[in-house]
C-alpha cells in the first residue's frame, strides 16, 4: 500500500508504527466510545491499512514495530487470519464497525481495552503475552475457543452481549482455551448470555468478583472440566441462570461469598464431581434453584443452613470440614431436602464432620436421625421394630433410655407384687419373698435370684408377670442390637 493512498489520519498511524509511538485521536479524555459510528474522517482508519501495517509495513532496523492507536474508528474488517504479527497490537478505546477476524493468528500482545466491537472471532488465537479487553463493550459473541494465551486475560469491567437479546451461541466462548496466567472478569464484568469455559486450563487465579452473569432460564456459566491453577473467586457475583462446574478442578478456593445464585425452577449450581480445596458460600443469599454437589470432593465446605435451597442433590458429596459449626437440627434440614430421598452417605459425612470437630454428641444425633429416616423406607414389620428400638434405646445412640425403662418397669412390678404377693410353690422350701428381686427375675432373662422359681402369681397378676417377661426380653434384645450397631459405627 502506497502512503499516497492514505488519509491524513491513516498517515499519522503509518508513520508512528515503526517509531513505536502512540496515535491518540481523542480531542479530550472520553469514556467508552459508544458513539464512535458518528466519528468523521479525522478519526477514521481503514482496517486494511492496519493489516498492511502489521504484515508488511515500514520497519526501522533493529526495532520491533508497535501499533498503538487510541480513539479511532476502524472501518471494514480487520482480517488477520493465520497472520504472524511481529509486534504488539494496542487498539485502545477504538470503535470497530465490523467483527475482527483473528482466527489462527499469532500475536505478541493484544490490547483492545475500552473499545467497542460488534464481536470478536479469534478461535485458535496465539498470544505470547497478555490479552486485554478491559472495559470493552462487545455487542455480539466473543469466540476464543482453543486459544493459547501465554500471559493473562483481562476482561475486568467488560460488557459482553446485550440485555434482552437472545443468542444462539455463547456470548463469550473460551472452551479449551489455555491461559498461562490469571483470568480476570471482575470489576463490573457483565455477560448477557452464555459464558463458556468448558475444558479450559488456566494456570493462575480465575476471578469473577462483582460480576453479573445473566442468562435467565439457561446456563449463565458453563465451566465443566475447567482446570484452575489456584483459586476461583466469585465473591458478590450475581448469577441469573445455571452455573455448571461439573468435573471442575480447583486446588484452592471456589469462593461464592456474598453471592446471589438464582435459577428458579432449574439447577442454580451444578458442581457434581467437582474437586476443590475449599467451597465458600459465606454470607451468600438463599439460593433459588437446585444445588447439585453429587460426588464432589472438598476439604472445606463453608455454608450456612439458610443458604441451601429447597432442593439439593448431595449423594456422594465428600468433605473433611463443615463450617460454621451449627446445631444438628439446622444441618439436617439440607439432608431432608435431597431430591433423591434418603441418602445414607450424606448422613455419614455429616456424622464424620461433627466427630472430627470433637462433637460426639452431635455425631450420635445425626446417626439417630439417619436411622429414623431409613425407617420410613422399610416395610411395616421393620418399621414397627424400628419404632421399638427408637423408643427404648434410640437405636443404641440413647443408651440412658434403657435404664429409664428398666427402672420404671422395676418400680411398677415391685409395687404391684408388694401389694399382691404371689403364692409360694413350696412354702417350706421357699426363700422369703422380695417383690424387688422377684420383678428383676421376670425382667432380666439372664439373672436368677430364685424368686421366680419359688413363687407363682395368679390370675391377672400372672398375665402381668408374662408381660414383664416379654418386655424384658424385648428390651434386652433391642439394647443388644442398638449397642452393637453403635459400636460398629465408631
Amino acid at each position: 500500500m502506497e502512503i499516497s493512498e492514505l488519509t491524513d489520519a491513516e498517515r499519522r498511524v503509518w508513520e508512528a508504527v515503526p517509531l513505536q509511538r502512540t496515535v491518540d485521536f481523542r480531542p479530550t479524555r472520553e469514556g467508552v466510545p459508544t458513539a464512535g459510528a458518528d466519528w468523521g474522517p479525522e478519526r477514521t482508519v481503514r482496517a486494511e491499512v492496519l493489516r498492511a501495517l502489521l504484515l508488511d509495513g515500514p520497519r526501522r532496523n533493529g526495532e520491533v514495530p508497535v501499533l498503538r492507536v487510541t480513539g479511532a474508528r476502524i472501518t471494514g474488517q480487520l482480517n488477520l487470519q493465520y497472520a504472524d504479527v511481529a509486534g504488539p497490537v494496542h487498539l485502545w478505546s477504538c470503535y470497530f464497525d465490523e467483527v475482527p477476524d483473528l482466527y489462527g493468528a499469532h500475536l505478541r500482545q493484544l490490547n483492545l481495552g475500552r473499545s467497542v466491537l460488534p464481536g470478536l472471532h479469534a478461535i485458535a488465537l496465539r498470544v505470547d503475552g497478555s490479552l486485554r479487553m478491559t472495559g470493552c463493550r462487545v455487542r455480539g459473541p466473543v469466540r476464543l475457543g482453543g486459544a493459547r494465551i501465554s500471559g493473562a486475560v483481562f476482561l475486568d469491567g467488560a460488557h459482553v452481549g446485550v440485555e434482552g437479546v437472545t443468542y444462539s451461541e455463547p456470548v463469550l466462548a473460551l472452551n479449551r482455551v489455555t491461559i498461562d496466567d490469571d483470568f480476570q472478569a471482575d470489576g463490573g464484568f457483565r455477560a448477557h448470555g452464555l459464558v463458556r469455559l468448558s475444558g479450559a486450563v488456566i494456570a493462575g487465579n480465575i476471578t469473577f468478583d462483582d460480576a453479573l452473569l445473566s442468562n435467565p432460564g439457561g446456563t449463565a456459566l458453563h465451566a465443566s472440566n475447567l482446570s484452575g491453577g489456584t483459586d476461583l473467586h466469585a465473591m458478590r457475583v450475581r448469577a441469573n441462570g445455571r452455573l455448571n462446574l461439573r468435573g471442575a478442578r480447583i486446588p484452592g478456593q471456589l469462593n461464592f461469598a456474598y453471592a446471589r445464585l438464582s435459577n428458579p425452577g432449574g439447577v442454580a449450581l451444578r458442581a457434581s464431581s467437582l474437586t476443590v480445596g475449599e467451597l465458600w458460600l459465606r454470607g451468600a443469599a438463599p439460593i433459588e434453584g437446585t444445588v447439585s454437589l453429587r460426588r464432589a470432593q472438598l476439604d472445606l465446605l463453608h455454608i450456612a443452613p439458610e443458604t441451601w435451597p429447597e432442593e439439593v442433590r448431595l449423594d456422594g458429596l465428600t468433605y473433611t470440614t463443615l463450617d460454621p459449626h451449627e446445631p444438628v437440627p439446622r444441618r439436617l434440614q439440607a439432608l431432608e431436602r435431597d431430591a433423591d430421598g434418603y441418602v445414607p452417605y450424606a448422613y455419614e459425612q455429616l456424622t464424620a464432620a461433627y466427630r472430627r470437630s470433637g462433637d460426639d454428641a452431635s455425631a450420635r444425633t445425626v446417626q439417630l436421625a439417619k436411622e429414623r429416616r431409613h425407617r420410613a423406607t422399610l416395610a411395616w414389620p421393620a418399621r414397627v421394630w424400628g419404632h421399638l428400638q427408637d423408643v427404648t434405646v434410640g437405636y443404641g445412640f440413647r443408651p440412658t433410655r434403657a435404664a429409664v425403662w428398666l427402672l420404671s418397669l422395676l418400680l411398677v412390678g415391685a409395687v404391684t407384687y408388694a401389694v399382691r404377693q404371689p403364692t409360694a410353690l413350696k412354702p417350706e422350701e421357699s426363700p422369703e419373698f422380695n417383690p424387688l428381686f422377684y420383678t428383676l427375675d421376670l425382667l432380666l432373662p439372664i439373672v436368677d435370684f430364685g424368686q421366680e422359681r419359688a413363687y407363682a402369681a395368679q390370675g391377672a397378676y400372672q398375665w402381668f408377670g408374662y408381660a414383664l417377661i416379654v418386655l424384658g426380653w424385648t428390651l434386652a434384645t433391642t439394647i443388644a442390637a442398638g449397642v452393637t450397631r453403635s459400636i460398629s459405627r465408631q
